[in-house]
């Protein structure tokens, strides 16, 4: 199956949350899906009752962003049920079927950044796609170096100066939005830690990081979307979400 059909039906499949479509759900494999979503059921038959169910609510169900780095899908996407909410979202293809699923939901702030930027809005389609592997290996290096060994001295050399757009709800622009905010969080006493990468995925200028750590002594999950611009980073999106504890998983198969 080329990529391209692959991205359409994961953006199929989003949509269906809003639409209710249960053939979209055809994707996901019946007999190998394998679920890491701790608050869902295991299983496509779980997951298109789900979907049907959400539907009634008339969600709706925003597909900003789609890429695909081999036998991966990840999308970007704005939700509104109840709540408002941005999630990343990542599938792994066997063939023509989707088998296993991986996800990270953060809630959407009314308000936009300190730079006035909002969680989802910036480019959307991916370019350099002759890049691809040198983007994934700056951003690893980057992820590895500052967020999870804290190597703040070689932190300037991933950008080019103060060129750096910021979608993090509570971080402006630049370096100096950063270290304004670094600040802050020290001040109110957060302490953010990476402890570890677990996946790294991209397509052209964008690369999404998945990584476990903490937040406010909270077991936590990160994803991190990056946009590369003449081998720098210039462009930033992410979602936190704090992982339940164990005896709340309604799957076996962990957050990772």
């Amino acid at each position: 199956m080329n990529t391209t059909t692959r991205k359409q039906k994961i953006y199929d499949l989003l949509k269906s949350i809003e639409t209710g479509d249960s053939a979209a759900v055809a994707v996901i494999s019946p007999d190998t899906y394998i679920q890491h979503n701790p608050e869902t059921h295991e299983g496509g038959e779980g997951l298109a009752a789900l979907f049907k169910r959400l539907a009634k609510t008339s969600p709706s169900v925003n597909v900003v962003r789609v890429f695909d780095d081999g036998d991966y899908v990840f999308a970007h996407t704005r939700y509104d049920f109840s709540s408002s909410k941005i999630g990343f979202e990542v599938f792994r293809f066997e063939g023509d079927l989707v088998v296993e699923h991986w996800d990270n939901l953060q809630e959407r702030p009314s308000e936009p950044n300190p730079s006035g930027h909002t969680m989802i809005d910036g480019p959307t389609e991916p370019s350099d796609h002759d890049r691809t592997v040198d983007n994934k290996d700056l951003v690893y290096a980057f992820v590895d170096d500052i967020l999870v060994n804290g190597r703040m001295d070689t932190l300037a050399a991933y950008f080019d100066g103060e060129t750096y757009t910021q979608h993090n709800p509570v971080i402006g622009d630049g370096l100096s939005g950063l270290g304004t905010a670094l600040e802050e969080f020290a001040k109110q006493g957060i302490v953010m830690t990476y402890d570890r990468i677990h996946r790294v995925l991209g397509e052209g200028n964008f690369v999404l990081v998945v990584s476990e750590g903490s937040l406010g002594g909270q077991h936590t999950s990160f994803y991190d979307l990056f946009r590369v611009a003449d081998g720098k980073i210039a462009e930033h999106w992410d979602t936190i979400e704090t992982i339940p504890p164990r005896e709340k998983w309604k799957n076996d198969n962990g957050k990772f």
